[in-house]
């Protein structure tokens, strides 16, 4: 009898959860992933096409012709272009003739 009253008790309580209609039917966490994904989806589309619409009506602008370099930057790079080039047996004498060891 004990039993059969535990049973009864536990089937009571469990037979509904609080708060959930039984006509409406109950989402799965994947369901509501989907979901939540298929509207980021749609926000996102609408703001691209937002995006591409503003930049097809905005006038385009002409690109930056490349003017002449300043004369810093340009003696660095000269500077950089007229060093000979050295062969390592060369630089090697050279550090030896002005006393490195190593």
């Amino acid at each position: 009898m004990m039993d059969s009253l535990i049973k009864r008790r536990a089937d009571a309580h469990f037979s509904t959860l609080p708060g959930v209609d039984d006509r409406k039917t109950i989402m799965t966490e994947s369901e509501a992933v989907a979901t939540a994904v298929a509207a980021k989806s749609a926000r996102l589309k609408e703001l691209r096409l937002a995006r591409d619409a503003a930049e097809q009506a905005a006038p385009a602008i002409p690109a930056k012709k490349a003017g002449k370099k300043s004369s810093k930057q340009n003696s660095k790079q000269t500077a950089k272009k007229k060093r000979p080039a050295v062969s390592l047996s060369d630089w090697l004498k050279n550090r030896q003739a002005a006393g490195h060891s190593h």
